[in-house]
């Protein structure tokens, strides 16, 4: 009757402009976090942000250091340069006890991992390599 399809009253305009609007303020805002961060924030926030948990243990090493967490179920770990930039080659393996190890390895610039192991109930270990320097911690949280 009127030439068209959809809403005489213009509902579907209406909603349709509402979702731009907040689509538009939730960019606003990451736009301002990332602008509060700046180009010389530290990185450590973003490294230790990947691992989910606590932070449980750290062995430091001249090159870098090794950091475990934990949660309630879940073991996690990275190996952190303490000079980003150069690639490098990192690794870093963890494993419970009983369990198959998680590792990754490979030429990195700052870090290697995070890894993710089930550990609820069970000791685990973690190696972590940069530049031919390695730490390992033994079997912790047994």
């Amino acid at each position: 009757m009127f030439g068209g399809t959809g809403n005489i009253d213009g509902a579907g305009n209406k909603r349709r402009g509402r979702r731009l609007l907040a689509q538009g303020v939730a960019v606003l805002i990451a736009a301002g976090a990332l602008t509060l961060a700046g180009p010389g924030a530290p990185h450590a926030e973003a490294v230790a942000s990947t691992c989910s948990g606590r932070p449980l243990k750290t062995v430091k090493f001249p090159t870098g250091e090794l950091r475990i967490y934990k949660n309630r179920q879940y073991a996690c770990a990275v190996t952190v340069a303490s000079k980003p930039g150069a690639r490098r080659v990192m690794s870093i393996s963890l494993q419970a006890r009983g369990g198959r190890a998680a590792v990754d390895k490979g030429s990195f610039t700052r870090q290697a991992g995070p890894v993710t192991v089930h550990a609820l109930n069970r000791c685990v270990r973690a190696t972590g390599s940069i530049a031919g320097v390695s730490r390992s911690t033994g079997w912790i949280l047994c």
